[in-house]
Order: C-alpha cells, then sequence, then structure tokens
C-alpha cells in the first residue's frame, strides 16, 4: 500500500460504473412474455401481438456464444427498477445463481427493437430476459422435461410474470425445443466466463491497457486505511490509497490493481460485491507516461 499517485489514469474513460445506484424510478422494457398473445401491447411495436417469424428459420445461421467476460452494462442495470407498479432488485453478482421455474420465449414482435442494456434484439441469436441477473450474464438453460440445452446471454428484462423465471429468444427456444408449446419447465444457472470448460479464450482475456479499480473515495484516512487493510486480505492485487485534494477536501481513495486480464477481473468484481462493495470504478491505466 502506498500514497500518492502512481499511477496515472484517464478519469474521463470509466469502462465502467456498478450498477446499483438507486433510482426507484427507473423504468424498462414493459413487455410480456412473447409466447403468447398480448391484450395491452406498447405503442413503440409495430405489432400488436408477438408471434414465430413467418418464414422458415434456418437453425445453422445461429451463432454460438463465445464466453467472454464483460462488465455490466451501462443501461438496464439500475436498482431498484418498477414494472406496472412491482419493484424488481438487481443482484449485485450472477455467481452461484441457479433456479428452477417455467420460461417463456419472445420473438417476431420485439425483433429489431432495442433491449433494456440498449442492444438491439435478434430474435435469432441465443439471448435471453431475466427480471434480476445483471446484464450481461451468461446462462446454462436446461429444459426439465426433454433434457435439451443451450447457453444464452441475458441482455434483456422480463418476463414480468410471477410464473415464469427467464424469457427467452425464439433461437434458443428452438433449441429446447419448445416453440409449439410455448413455455417449459427448466433450469437456469449462471455460467462464470472465467471458469467454465478450463477458462477465458486467451484471445480475449488480456487488459490492453491494464486497469485500475477504484473501491471507495473518502474523507477519512484511518477508515480507507481500514478498508484497504481488509481487502489486502481478500486478493492478490495491490491494494493501496491514493490522496487528491478535490474542492479544498483532501479525498483518500482505495484502489486495487494495475489488474492485467478480464479472468483476473472476474474473480476481483466477485469478491467486491461479496465484500459488499457494489458501486467500484474501472479506469484504465494510462500507459503513455
Amino acid at each position: 500500500m502506498s500514497t500518492g499517485n502512481s499511477y496515472s489514469l484517464k478519469s474521463g474513460l470509466a469502462l465502467f460504473t456498478v450498477f446499483l445506484a438507486a433510482c426507484s424510478g427507473d423504468k424498462v422494457n414493459q413487455r410480456q412474455s412473447g409466447a403468447e398473445n398480448e391484450s395491452n401491447s406498447s405503442s413503440r411495436y409495430a405489432l400488436t401481438q408477438d408471434k414465430a417469424p413467418d418464414e422458415v428459420f434456418d437453425t445453422s445461421k445461429i451463432k454460438e456464444l463465445t464466453l467472454v467476460y464483460e462488465p455490466p452494462s451501462a443501461k438496464g442495470n439500475r436498482s431498484p427498477y418498477t414494472v406496472w407498479g412491482k419493484q424488481y432488485e438487481i443482484m449485485p453478482s450472477s455467481l452461484g445463481y441457479k433456479a428452477e421455474g417455467t420460461a417463456s420465449w419472445y420473438g417476431k414482435k420485439f425483433h429489431g427493437y432495442d433491449t433494456s442494456n440498449g442492444e438491439v434484439y435478434d430474435m435469432y441469436q441465443l439471448s435471453a430476459a431475466h427480471k434480476s441477473l445483471p446484464l450481461p450474464t451468461y446462462v446454462l438453460v436446461t429444459n426439465l422435461e426433454n433434457g435439451r440445452q443451450v447457453m444464452v446471454r441475458v441482455n434483456d428484462r422480463g418476463p414480468f410474470h410471477d410464473d415464469r423465471i427467464i424469457d427467452l429468444s425464439y433461437a434458443a427456444a428452438i433449441r429446447l425445443d419448445m416453440i409449439k408449446k410455448g413455455t417449459a419447465k427448466v433450469r437456469v444457472e449462471a455460467i462464470d466466463p472465467v471458469t467454465w470448460k478450463g477458462g477465458m479464450n486467451p484471445k480475449f482475456n488480456a487488459l490492453t491497457p491494464p486497469v485500475i479499480v477504484q473501491v471507495a473515495a473518502m474523507g477519512k484516512p484511518e477508515s480507507a486505511r481500514r478498508i484497504s487493510a481488509n481487502l489486502g486480505k481478500k486478493t492478490s492485487q495491490s491494494v493501496r490509497i491514493i490522496s487528491s485534494e478535490v474542492n479544498q477536501r483532501m479525498l483518500y481513495k482505495v484502489q486495487i490493481g494495475p489488474v492485467a486480464t478480464r479472468s483476473e477481473l472476474q474473480i476481483l468484481m466477485n469478491m467486491l460485491a461479496k465484500e459488499g462493495f457494489a458501486n467500484p470504478i474501472v479506469f484504465e491505466v494510462d500507459t503513455r507516461s
């Protein structure tokens, strides 16, 4: 641990600010399951009812997922958020999540429209919606009725029915052979890209440049030292305190890193979530100096 600016940070280039800022009025895409007709459809959609595509779908066009660590999306992760008068909380981490329940699917009505994290929904690719998992999260979905499995990337919110736990893309529903029935009893397991099947593809693992994770900034140096000492016992990464003057007031920032790989960053973020640090900020290290 050291004090002083030993690393120059691109302060204006925050890769992400983790997502649990309180925002009780936050709204998300208020859609229902795509596996059923909807009587209260949103006017932003061209179709009033959801359905499968009109044309025969060539399943060979489905792109298999490459599991890569991704930071939480800038959109779709505010917590709590409210839909139809009910409040939902986002989990600080997907690590260890496993649940069983009913899955549904959504298709043509939502195809080409924005998902909750700002991406465009493509019903022909392997994605899903979930009420409380961080966006994005990879999950393995098992159809308990026939044993079929599919890996999907959660990038949307829903389904807002108490009796359903996940809304699958049309392509994912095909993989699980649940199109005709519309729903299926499933098991949903969150997958950590770091540990799944031997680890992450090295091609995507390096962080260039490395990053610094800022855990907290406070006015009392003793508080910063206490946090720094505790985190130093939990991680093999370097933990230090950086002091700086902001608006004629001294701030003591607890920072970890530099972190060189996405897998190390994933492990660190999981640890911080367990320790109750829900709002760390990640900065690129300025390697020019």
